[in-house]
């Protein structure tokens, strides 16, 4: 009834606000010919998409969307929104309505400046940081996003010249905050909307080309023999994506509009039948849909989504063995063709060879920590589900779970062939994985009333190959073998690893290393289970050292140097490093097998922890003298002791900004408690100074008179926002200072 009664009461809410919004907008049309009503119905639509879908905060958050132009637009006041829904909402409206008078005030002097329109990089990160300052509430961020994506979806209306100085400031300041926020998919579609305003041709392209090789009729068989196929983008002769600086034909009947078409909504990912609806408005049948053809690409790029997730989705219900209590939850994304571009460019490289394109993520709901171990268990036999699935990709799996990247972040990636023989990421986690990775800190400003999770809104049928092309011993052409060895360092004996036989986790470690650390052996202790050490990686502490440490000093001391020696509980088996990246077990056949290991990457502390153990173990002293330092605690402990200021501390925490932000305003002093108080200043007001325009970084605690001092014209009036003020008058973020001359 509870859930019932907040439902009813946040639909009374929205309703109000529409029928305040067409009463404030009414006879108002925008550039499209369509009622201005649509543009903040459109706003809330895409609000409610991103926020939960309960709560007083949320509901204030689309009501807020929704009315976020009443006040510059039409006749009604802030008091008459806040007479009608109250302090929450007419603030968000109001730091709305701040921002975008500052943007459009910037935006008018950089298209009568020298630059034309150019938004320079001093300037982006300039506005970027002012921007971060003068926000309180993260909510206003979304509700301008909100705005922005809506104004692009449209932006076909516009001129052409105006156009793409929109999706031009809207790439750089507002994609990068989307990214800040972790919205991924809104921040995907901001960038490819951009990109096919700033670059028609490469998006009609690459639209094409991606099409061409997820259709189902596409088979080109292993990608371990992949030759480009004709109709995709090649490389010139020096291998460089310069390519697309070339001249491309570009169909003159694509309109702007057909191309913006042809980005699919963040939205339609997340829901199964908003993706159904619009997969069947483009048309079942494409050969004969009326569509332009680049929107009919689209559609068969999301289709092939589909059909992989499908496919998977069958595959874990007839194989995944699941332990009671634990859910199995499937999502997908398309990767921008903005960041597919940009992933060219930096790798310099064609498009068939970006394996992360395309994803699927698959998430083992854990119980909320108690079936952790078991949850970590079970991604392995996912994993092994994938490759059984489709053909993986040499050299394209990677363990985040037992060797975490520094930030903390767990998952196991693989690349694989698809369906249709093009490459398909697959990401497998946890659920407290994946919060981790989602969120970490963020997002709880907005869930505290609810007590839900942050939507993911994603910043993932070949039979496998036989055994001997999979795990093909053939190392020695070209420099395949230096490209694979080079992602492991110099192994000596005694170094610990992770033995994986489909969801059975066990400790292990190196006895010796032969070949050119082509050919390992590794003894198996079958008593010292480790999927509860793997779950936690960070929980690797000197007990769990002491543990590979005896095992170590049990093969010395029973002097077991073959394959096959050991006892009940403890083997020694061969390992071979094969095409695929990873060392497989040989059995006593010459065979290779799926059982693979893992090695484990030490950091500095741990590296230093581990061998003390060990030496204590082969002296027979006690080892509990040892402490152990978790170096995510190190960092925990570091990023306490910063001091923030309070304004922008929720802002910068959830967006992970502080670095990028302390780079970015280049300030020089050491980061103290002195210079950084907690409850004080960030150090610095970001202004803009009328009537040239600049975007100016004064002291914290400056004045109208220092900023007077800062442009040369001391002892003039000042106003600040238009009106005449004192000279002692402290500035704050955002203001527009203009001295009289």
């Amino acid at each position: 009834m509870l859930l019932v009664s907040q439902y009813l009461t946040m639909q009374r809410q929205v309703q109000k606000a529409i029928a305040f919004a067409r009463k404030a907008h009414r006879g108002q049309m925008r550039k499209t010919g369509d009622p201005y009503l649509t543009h903040c119905i459109h706003t809330g639509r895409i609000l409610a998409a991103l926020v939960p879908s309960s709560g007083k905060r949320a509901v204030d958050t689309v009501v807020a969307g929704i009315l976020h132009d009443v006040v510059d637009d039409t006749s009604q006041s802030l008091q008459d929104i806040k007479t009608e829904f109250g302090d929450d909402v007419v603030k968000l409206v109001a730091s709305v309505s701040r921002l975008s008078y500052i943007n459009q005030l910037l935006r008018r002097h950089r298209r009568v400046s020298v630059n034309q329109g150019v938004l320079g990089q001093e300037e982006a990160s300039n506005l970027r940081v002012m921007l971060l300052g003068m926000v309180d509430d993260p909510r206003v961020v979304l509700i301008k996003l909100a705005d922005r994506l809506h104004n692009m979806r449209t932006i076909h209306a516009l001129p052409l010249q105006k156009a793409q100085a929109v999706a031009e400031e809207t790439l750089i300041i507002w994609c990068s905050l989307a990214s800040r926020l972790g919205l991924w998919a809104l921040k995907a579609e901001l960038e490819d909307l951009c990109f096919a305003v700033l670059q028609p041709q490469i998006f009609q392209k690459m639209r094409a080309d991606l099409a061409s090789m997820w259709s189902p009729t596409s088979r080109t068989g292993s990608l371990r023999r992949f030759s480009v196929k004709g109709n995709l983008i090649h490389l010139n002769e020096n291998n460089s994506t310069s390519f697309y600086n070339g001249s491309l034909t570009f169909n003159g009947d694509v309109s702007m509009k057909d191309l913006l078409e042809a980005v699919v909504p963040f939205d339609i990912l997340l829901d199964r039948r908003k993706r159904a609806n619009y997969l069947n408005s483009i048309g079942s049948n494409l050969g004969t849909c009326t569509k332009p053809k680049v929107v009919q690409d689209a559609g068969l790029a999301l289709a092939s989504l589909v059909i992989c997730e499908e496919a998977l989705e069958r595959e874990m219900i007839i194989s995944a063995s699941y332990v009671p209590g634990m859910e199995i939850t499937l999502s997908s994304r398309l990767k921008s063709l903005y960041s597919l571009y940009s992933k060219m460019k930096r790798k310099d490289t064609s498009i068939d060879k970006v394996y992360d394109a395309r994803a699927l993520r698959v998430v083992v709901g854990d119980k909320n920590g108690t079936l952790h171990g078991s949850a970590v268990q079970c991604c392995y036999s996912l994993l092994d589900i994938v490759h059984r699935l489709w053909t993986p990709i040499d050299g394209e799996f990677d363990d985040y779970i037992i060797n975490p990247k520094p930030s903390g972040y767990q998952s196991l990636h693989t690349a694989v062939q698809g369906p249709d023989s093009s490459p398909l990421e697959v990401q497998i986690r946890t659920q407290r994985m994946h919060e981790c990775a989602e969120h970490g800190l963020a997002a709880h400003w907005l869930y505290k009333e609810t007590g839900n999770p942050f939507l993911s809104i994603d910043r993932m049928d070949e039979p496998e190959t036989e055994e001997s092309s999979y795990f093909s011993k053939d190392l020695e052409g070209g420099n395949s073998s230096d490209i694979l060895l080079s992602k492991y360092k110099s192994f000596k004996a005694g170094h610990p690893v992770l033995r994986v036989e489909g969801s059975h986790l066990l400790a292990a470690v190196i006895i010796s290393v032969e070949n050119d650390e082509r050919e390992l052996l590794v003894a198996v202790s079958f008593g010292l289970a480790a999927s509860e050490a793997v779950a936690d990686r960070r929980s690797f502490h000197v007990k769990r050292w002491e543990a590979y440490a005896r095992l170590f000093k049990k093969v010395s001391d029973e002097w077991w140097f073959e394959p096959g020696h050991g006892d009940w509980c403890t083997c020694l088996e061969k390992y071979i490093l094969c095409r695929d990246g990873m060392y497989h077990k040989q059995d006593q056949f010459g065979r290779l097998l799926p059982t693979f290991i893992q090695v484990i990457n030490f950091t500095e502390q741990e590296e230093s922890e581990y061998w003390a153990v060990v030496a204590a173990v082969f002296e027979g002293r006690q080892v509990n003298w040892i402490t152990s330092h978790s170096k995510f605690d190190l960092v925990a402990s570091t990023s306490a002791e910063a001091g923030i200021n309070n304004k922008v501390k929720l802002l910068r925490t959830m967006l992970s900004w502080e670095e990028q932000l302390r780079s970015e305003v280049s300030v020089k002093q050491k980061y103290d408690s002195k210079f950084y108080d907690l409850h004080g200043s960030l150090g610095e007001v970001v202004i803009i100074c009328w009537p040239h325009g600049e975007i100016l970084r004064l002291k914290a605690g400056s004045t109208a008179t220092d900023a007077a001092q800062r442009v040369g014209l001391e002892g003039k009036l000042v106003l600040i926002n238009g009106q005449l003020v004192l000279p002692n008058t402290k500035l704050k973020d955002g203001d527009v200072v203009e001295v009289r001359i």
